[in-house]
């Protein structure tokens, strides 16, 4: 699943594949802000590890759990 997080004050985006589900990840980001945590961390297929300031959030957009399609749609 695709996870985009936005930074406020800077021009780009922060975009990975998690394996996560969205369920998880929306909660985990949910908590953290509810809480009133520093930062929020992440991480990727790959292993990698993400750490966000969560005062510094602008947007998280949680992409859908199904694969896309490759080919013609007739």
């Amino acid at each position: 699943m695709e996870i985009r997080i936005g930074i406020a004050n800077t021009g780009r985006e922060l975009n990975f594949q998690s394996a996560e589900s969205a369920d998880t990840v929306r909660a985990s980001v949910i908590s953290a802000l509810d809480a009133g945590s520093s930062h929020i961390s992440f991480s990727d297929e790959k292993g990698n590890s993400y750490i966000v300031p969560s005062a510094g959030l602008a947007y998280v957009e949680i992409g859908t759990e199904e694969q896309r399609r490759v080919g013609f749609v007739g």
